[in-house]
């Protein structure tokens, strides 16, 4: 068991990578509609989604993180349609709207619920738009670039990298994808549309409806199309609310149907629905601002890092600490992130929780704000020794004598197995439990084992180094980043 720890601490903690049977996955998150405000809706598939690919990365796994953004549905030809009616004389003006994407949504909506007329025009300017027509093409680019710029603005703020392939991408493919169906007889006539009829299920794939426009249906199967063949992907992973569980069951079966993937789950390619509950308000209701609206994730995260930041101010002045701003902003930063991925994650990701500042910034419990503080502790007691710990690592030799120790450095080296567990049952929790567990244990072994000035302290050095190492590991499997100082 030393032994192991020891050439951890040389070799880094790389060498107690699990390896993966799978070489290549897609993992498909966060997926937000263009011309909409990423909410706190999209928190969890964004958060979990990124966990997974990390986890998968860490595993030895070459992972395409997917943005699939809804970028050409019926949320266009609304918008689309809108604006040239409110312009049509103006394209400047026009221009100067779209700079305001977030106002136009609602009365396009609006319109779009009550007019007969219009909802009928904005369904034919989707079929133009996904038929290549110049003149929406160019508005449909507009709207697309200013609805990015707002989306990596999060993604920045949340340290999440993802590339964007959304619905428009594969359009190139579904001619031949349909084809392909058709060429198997399982394309057929329905009401004026093209449908694939799937056995178990009442309601058939909408390939191409009676108006000649695509669907959801259209464009998930020929994004899989791509996946297996353009991409090889040999396992594909799509995290998004258990409210879609039905169509992803369809889907998949229709996949099998058509033969792209073995009727074994078990057996590569193969394809898997993470599926997530809803974040709810300490009311028990889906979490809403004041003003009854779904909280834009921007302000969420804002608050967090807010909250943190007067927390640190307080603590500061308890201590009688002095910060930088400079330190202050990015700790604040580092904990109120953190504290708001932890408390998604910590949770068995195919239930409900409710979002609570309170709980999820508390510095006891099994919050992030604690294993955040617990992880400061340590690298503070390794840097009030005054040893060299790189010097230490080459020369000192770790003995587990005391029963805190061999608890501790037991779990240590269940690290791989807990991520491999995480990682083929797709639970980041399994993960979260185990780092809150080596908290646990780190405490009891330093209740117990005098550390700094023992004679056992060279070996002590080195456990609380290994601690520190594994539980950086950790944090970086689940996106958040560690604090050193407190």
């Amino acid at each position: 068991m030393a032994k192991s720890i020891e050439n951890m601490l040389i070799n880094g903690i790389e060498t107690w990578a699990p390896t993966l049977s799978v070489k290549r996955a897609v993992v498909d998150f966060s997926s937000p509609n263009i011309a909409k405000k990423m909410h706190v809706g999209h928190l969890r598939s964004t958060i979990i989604g990124d966990t997974i690919a990390r986890m998968l990365e860490y595993s030895n796994v070459e992972v395409l993180r997917r943005n699939h953004v809804g970028d050409w549905g019926t949320q266009f030809g609304m918008l689309i349609e809108n604006l040239f009616e409110k312009f049509p004389d103006s394209n400047s003006a026009m221009e100067t709207a779209i700079e305001d994407i977030q106002s136009l949504y609602k009365p396009s909506k609006t319109k779009f619920d009550a007019d007969l007329d219009f909802k009928r025009k904005a369904q034919q300017a989707v079929v133009r738009l996904q038929g290549g027509d110049p003149v929406y093409h160019k508005t449909w680019q507009k709207l697309c670039e200013i609805s990015r710029a707002d989306y990596a603005e999060i993604y920045q703020r949340l340290r999440v990298e993802l590339e964007e392939k959304g619905e428009s991408f594969y359009k190139p493919y579904i001619a031949n994808m349909i084809e392909e169906l058709n060429s198997k007889g399982l394309v057929e006539e329905s009401d004026g549309a093209r449908v694939m009829f799937i056995k178990d299920f009442k309601n058939p794939c909408m390939l191409v409806k009676s108006d000649g426009g695509f669907t959801y249906d259209t464009t998930d199967l020929a994004a899989l199309w791509y996946r297996l063949n353009e991409e090889k992907a040999e396992w594909i992973i799509y995290v998004t609310d258990a409210g879609q569980q039905e169509h992803f069951d369809r889907f998949f079966k229709a996949a099998r149907q058509v033969g792209w993937l073995p009727d074994n789950d078990e057996t590569y390619p193969r394809v898997s629905h993470v599926k997530f509950g809803v974040v709810k308000g300490e009311d028990g209701k889906r979490f809403r601002n004041r003003d009854r609206e779904i909280v834009p994730l921007a302000d969420l995260l804002d608050e967090a890092k807010t909250r943190s930041k007067a927390a640190l101010i307080e603590r500061a002045l308890a201590k009688e600490k002095e910060w930088t701003p400079e330190e202050l902003d990015q700790t604040a930063e580092a904990i109120g992130y953190g504290a708001v991925k932890y408390a998604d994650l910590m949770n068995n990701i195919s239930t409900d929780y409710k979002f609570s500042y309170d709980k999820m910034l508390n510095e006891k419990g099994n919050t992030a704000v604690y294993l955040l503080y617990a992880h400061a502790r340590i690298c503070s007691i390794i840097k009030k020794s005054g040893k060299d710990i790189d010097e230490l690592k080459k020369t000192g030799k770790l003995a587990l004598d005391h029963a805190n120790e061999r608890a501790l450095g037991l779990h240590l080296l269940q690290f791989a197995e807990t991520v491999e567990e995480a990682c083929t049952k797709l639970l980041p929790h399994i993960l979260c439990e185990y780092l809150y567990d080596l908290s646990e244990h780190y405490t009891k072994f330093y209740s117990n084992c005098q550390v700094n000035g023992s004679a056992e302290e060279t070996s002590r050095l080195l456990l609380c180094e290994a601690t520190a190492i594994v539980m950086r590991k950790c944090f970086h499997l689940l996106g958040i980043t560690p604090v050193y100082m407190i």
